[in-house]
């Protein structure tokens, strides 16, 4: 059996990673990304930065954001400790799931992680005090070409698990989506 197996979602292109430590007495080692086994998810690209995040407080809510065009970015979303629920939010320009998102729980104890690819928007609600997460982008962040939505959103709807104790400023001042919001482009 390989390290990492694959299961599709609904939405084509964002798949769920499965995680198979080898466990022995000692503990366990375990394989958190593969470029040769990763690459037909990645494509040409390559992990250029990698993140590790704290989120303290159960109910808090990360996100939703992206990257446009040019910096777009795929990522692979990894619980390392605690419980979230990660949501991907399909921003495809026609894309046929455009504006659906697609959640699930990612927690040290199921050994999942989420492939993002480009053209998403990403958050999450931690489920447990003391959340610690680690993301694997293939793009440097690039500040000028953020973007985000709003988490409450009208328009996508989301059904957040807890009742929400915390966002940052930055997040609760993102705007809610227009009617002419039709996406961004994948170059």
């Amino acid at each position: 059996m390989s390290n990492l197996t694959f299961q599709k979602t609904p939405i084509a292109g964002l798949q769920i990673i499965e995680r198979h430590p080898l466990n022995d007495e000692r503990g366990f080692l375990e394989r958190m990304f593969c470029q040769k086994t990763l690459k037909f998810l990645l494509k040409e690209k390559t992990i250029q930065q990698i993140n590790h995040t704290l989120t303290s407080k159960e109910g808090s809510i990360r996100g939703l954001h992206f990257q446009n065009a040019l910096y777009a970015e795929a990522k692979i979303v990894s619980c390392l400790k605690g419980k979230v629920w990660d949501v991907a939010v399909d921003l495809r320009k026609g894309s046929p799931t455009f504006l659906q998102y697609f959640a699930l729980t990612l927690s040290r104890d199921n050994l999942q992680s989420l492939f993002i690819p480009e053209g998403f928007a990403h958050g999450f609600q931690t489920l447990t005090s003391d959340c610690e997460m680690i993301y694997f982008h293939t793009a440097d962040y690039n500040a000028n070409n953020e973007g985000a939505l709003n988490a409450l959103d009208p328009i996508l709807a989301i059904e957040w698990p807890r009742p929400i104790t915390e966002r940052s400023k930055r997040d609760i001042n993102h705007k809610m989506l227009s009617n002419d919001f039709l996406g961004i482009e994948i170059l």
